[in-house]
This record gives C-alpha cells, sequence and structure tokens, in this order.
C-alpha cells in the first residue's frame, strides 16, 4: 500500500544517478534490504546535506509508490559513524561487512537480529578502530551473519557420522566440522581454528580474540565454503591481502 514508511536504516551504498539525485541500498529491521532515491540529495542546498552515504546509522521517512524503489522525505542521524570515513582500516572493515550483509541478506525479508549485529559493528568500528579492525572480527562477524541466517557449520562434532571427537577437518558439503574417519571428505582444520569458529560465534563482537593468521585463513575458508554449499554466493574477502 502506498504512503509513508518510518524506519530505522543504515546505508549499505550510496550510487549517484542523474544530475543530483542519489540511488541508496539500506538495510532496515522489519524490510530487510530494501532501495530507495533521494532526490536532489546532491545539490549545494538539499536538506539532506551529507547524512545519506555509507555507513550512517539514520530514522528516515520514505514515500512507498508504485517504484520499486522507495523516495526518502525525511532523514534524522542516529549515528553518523564519522571515523569510519578517515580511518583506512575501519573504513574497508565496515565495507566488507556492509557488503556481506547485502549478499546474505538481499531480499525484504525482515531480520532484526542482522540489523542489530551491524549496528553493533559499525559502532565498534567507530569507537575503536585499532581493537575491531581486525581479520578476526570480521570473520567472527561473518559467523554471526549465518547463524542469523540458519546457515551455521556444524561445529559440536561430526556434520558426517556425529562423533564428537577428534575433529580435524571441515567439510562444507557435510555442513560443518569432520572427524578422522570422515576427514577425506574436506580439507584439514586446526583445533585452534575449530575453538576460534565456536568462540566467535557465542562471544560477543567486542570480546572475540586475536589468533594467527595461519588459523584465520582457514576459518575464512570454511565460511567460503559454507556460504557457497547454501548457494548463497560468494563473499568478498573477509580481510585484505
Amino acid at each position: 500500500m502506498a504512503g509513508p514508511v518510518k524506519t530505522e536504516a543504515i546505508v549499505l551504498r550510496s550510487l549517484r544517478y542523474g544530475e543530483a539525485d542519489r540511488i541508496l541500498h539500506l538495510y532496515t529491521p522489519m524490510r530487510g534490504r530494501v532501495g530507495a532515491i533521494a532526490k536532489g540529495v546532491r545539490r549545494t542546498k538539499s536538506r539532506f546535506g551529507g547524512r545519506l552515504e555509507p555507513f550512517f546509522h539514520l530514522n528516515l521517512i520514505l514515500h512507498e509508490g508504485r517504484s520499486d524503489l522507495l523516495t526518502v522525505t525525511s532523514v534524522e542521524t542516529v549515528a553518523p559513524h564519522a571515523r569510519l570515513r578517515v580511518d583506512g582500516p575501519a573504513l574497508d572493515a565496515a565495507a566488507r561487512a556492509c557488503d556481506a550483509v547485502s549478499r546474505l541478506f538481499e531480499t525484504t525479508e525482515p531480520h532484526p537480529a542482522v540489523f542489530a549485529l551491524l549496528a553493533n559493528e559499525l559502532g565498534l568500528l567507530d569507537r575503536d578502530p585499532a581493537a575491531h579492525a581486525t581479520h578476526a572480527n570480521q570473520l567472527a562477524f561473518r559467523l554471526k551473519l549465518l547463524l542469523a541466517a540458519g546457515l551455521a557449520p556444524q561445529l559440536a562434532a561430526c556434520a558426517s557420522c556425529g562423533e564428537p571427537d577428534h575433529l580435524v577437518a571441515f567439510s562444507g558439503r557435510e555442513g560443518g566440522v569432520v572427524c578422522g574417519g570422515c576427514e577425506a571428505q574436506g580439507f584439514p582444520l586446526e583445533a585452534g581454528a575449530h575453538a576460534f569458529m565456536r568462540t566467535a560465534i557465542g562471544t560477543p563482537l567486542a570480546q572475540v580474540p586475536r589468533v594467527e593468521a595461519r588459523l584465520l585463513a582457514q576459518v575464512e575458508r570454511a565460511i567460503g565454503e559454507t556460504v557457497e554449499h547454501h548457494g548463497a554466493g560468494r563473499l568478498r574477502a573477509a580481510w585484505p591481502g
């Protein structure tokens, strides 16, 4: 039904359109990912100012008409996350986090927990980039996204036979860690990488432990194989390099 829509939103992407407009990719608590147009926003005297840039957390009023794009009619800033636009590692981490949400949750299905998770992640990156703009943080964020999407890998026992011990490999096809008897179906996963995955899913993002790069590479491969196995596409690398 056409009319005004009031919602919180995080700007995932902001693209120039025409002479003065912007097309926005937004993530909202109750409408999932939506597209919107901000008309005249690039004009000097626009009432929206620079508040429709990536990573802004906003209260919006959108007009829903016949177009697939909603129209921005009112903007109020909840959190500008200004540091994310001046700190290189924080900017990169925020962009990768938004990209992961955009790829895994590309529909209008509501996921309030995902919105809260992204808002928390951007807040942490803005407050203390040195502590949170890390590979470990990005992987923990993605593991929590998989949990929210119902795609979290099996980590408590062998995903193939149910064996609770001797878990030495990971198989995206089987859906999680596998034991020594089933390891031919996966790639080697060290105990430290397995422990990180279990800890990251159940620990607040602010408390994610740092581990060796070698182990993080195994975790990233496990996340990538899980996403691809479930047909959710491919995620951009969680960290540069």
